[in-house]
């Protein structure tokens, strides 16, 4: 992933990161432009048609050397067959390279920040929702995926379309092209101040998406606890006050969207209503030619109206840096806690643990505004000897054990293992040497012999059963029906939650059945 500068500009950032994928944006690029210069031949073409009719033997095609009139209407048929077959071709490839290109980063975004996400400390996650990642690693970057498959080649394809066809009212009628021109830097002037206007809205409607999806994540994870206290009218309560926010903040950001169109059009008027009406006096006067003429005031159109679009895409594009400015600060998290250089050999640890002078107080705390959560521990834990912390609530008990594995550091003393302090010891090294067992239970997606092995995915069969058999597990394992979808499909509807949720479990676990319990 190339280095992320955080003060420079969302799609400097963007563009920075898909630096690999530089010659398959010059390629969509390139083809978005084709098509847009094959997208603007009709109105030239039409220009052509009635020069023909009009200016016959002397038109322009006569000039090049199609004298016959019939022949010049055959010959601007055969051009027009040409340009619509080209223009297709062009749509299409720069459709599938957008689109395939849009899928890459994607994924390659998606991946690059989840992996991130899981070298970052314990303690990030401790101080921010869990909602609040998903949004940024799902809604966030499938937000940049929405813009790149659509919203890079009307850019574009806009930018293409006011360069050609401004430079062809200035080679064709320049008299006049300055009348169609001046409306463009009122647009755009106005599309730069509002883009400024929206930035901040769309950047606080992206944080509130995050309040709402850790409001949505930490209910549905707490499902029976709210329905043991009977208070899912108060949940719901709740989450109707976050959904409510996220609506007033879109509406904040619709309201002054939706009056950029109405408002640029009525500037776009004014440069058609100058072309419709001095091109024709030049005309009339026997200045400009009538096919000329024609080609201007549809080009005009050309030119103009796609501006109307101007607020849609700046709309999109606008989301779109707001979720990659979302993204890339996530990118940016470092990390606190570094690995130490010495390395621990599973088949040499002994697992003589001592805790010398230990203090500790959580790094979001002042520790001049409160105790400290532990404060001058010494211990020894000998091999094989058991021990029990036991204490009130908030008494440091799972923080020592956070501590052990280095989730935190401690903030005085030293925690040594077989006389390495754990500060020093690779940190993989350290985690693997020892064996945590939850509060917390916790089942990954997958076969219940995946969650068996999970630590040891080369773990044998019969570790696994020998694993299962220890954790009084094995009897549940292999006596649950395997009726799943029979079940499912005869009683449908029927099934109450907690039904579904038994089934679904025994579903889980018989998957892969026979590689795992055969028969």
């Amino acid at each position: 992933m190339a280095r992320d500068d955080q003060t420079a500009h969302p799609l400097l950032r963007l563009l920075a990161y898909a630096k690999g994928h530089r010659g398959g944006l010059v390629l969509a690029t390139i083809y978005s432009v084709l098509n847009k210069l094959l997208d603007l031949a009709p109105p030239a073409l039409i220009g052509a048609a009635v020069d023909i009719v009009v200016s016959r033997e002397s038109s322009f095609l006569a000039q090049l050397g199609v004298v016959a009139v019939e022949s010049q209407l055959w010959t601007l048929a055969l051009v027009t067959l040409v340009v619509w077959i080209l223009e297709s071709v062009f749509e299409y490839l720069y459709a599938l390279k957008w689109r395939r290109l849009a899928q890459e980063i994607e994924h390659e975004l998606r991946m690059d920040a989840y992996a991130h996400v899981q070298r970052l400390d314990l303690s990030y996650f401790e101080e921010r929702s869990t909602g609040g990642l998903m949004a940024i690693l799902n809604d966030d970057v499938n937000q940049l995926e929405r813009f790149l498959d659509d919203g890079a080649n009307q850019l574009i394809q806009l930018a293409t379309t006011m360069v050609v066809v401004g430079g062809m009212f200035v080679a064709l009628a320049p008299s006049v092209a300055w009348m169609t021109l001046l409306p463009m830097p009122v647009v755009i002037v106005g599309s730069i101040w509002f883009q400024r206007l929206l930035e901040p809205r769309y950047g606080r409607i992206r944080g509130q998406v995050g309040v709402l999806n850790g409001a949505l994540s930490n209910n549905l994870s707490g499902i029976a606890t709210i329905k043991s206290f009977a208070t899912e009218d108060h949940e719901v309560a709740q989450i109707r006050e976050q959904s409510l926010d996220y609506r007033a903040l879109n509406l904040q950001a619709i309201r002054l969207s939706s009056g950029f169109v109405p408002l640029i059009r009525m500037v776009i008027v004014l440069g058609f209503a100058a072309i419709m009406v001095y091109g024709g006096k030049m005309t009339l006067a026997g200045e400009l030619n009538v096919g000329v003429y024609s080609v201007l005031v549809f080009m005009t159109q050309r030119l103009l109206w796609p501006l109307t679009r101007l607020g849609t895409m700046l709309d999109q594009y606008q989301r779109a840096m707001a979720s990659t400015t979302r993204v890339f600060d996530l990118l940016h998290a470092q990390p606190t806690l570094t690995s130490g250089i010495t390395p621990l050999p599973l088949d040499r640890v002994e697992g003589r643990i001592a805790l010398e002078g230990v203090g500790f107080h959580y790094p979001r705390l002042d520790p001049g505004l409160g105790p400290r959560v532990l404060d001058d521990v010494n211990l020894v834990i000998e091999p094989g000897q058991t021990i029990a912390f036991v204490g009130a609530t908030g008494a440091g008990k799972s923080t020592l054990i956070k501590l052990l594995l280095r989730f935190y550091d401690v903030t005085q003393g030293t925690i040594r293992i077989d006389g390495h302090d754990v500060r020093e010891l690779v940190l993989d090294d350290l985690r693997r040497a020892l064996g945590l067992v939850s509060q917390d239970v916790y089942l990954f997606h997958g076969t219940v012999r995946e969650n068996i092995a999970y630590g040891s995915p080369d773990a044998t069969f019969e570790q696994i059963v020998a694993a299962s058999e220890v954790a009084e597990a094995h009897a549940f394992i292999t006596e649950v029906p395997r009726g799943y979808d029979t079940i499912v499909g005869e009683l449908g509807p029927k099934l109450s939650c907690r039904h579904r949720q038994r089934l679904s479990i025994a579903r889980a676990i018989h998957k892969d059945t026979p590689a795992l319990y055969p028969g």
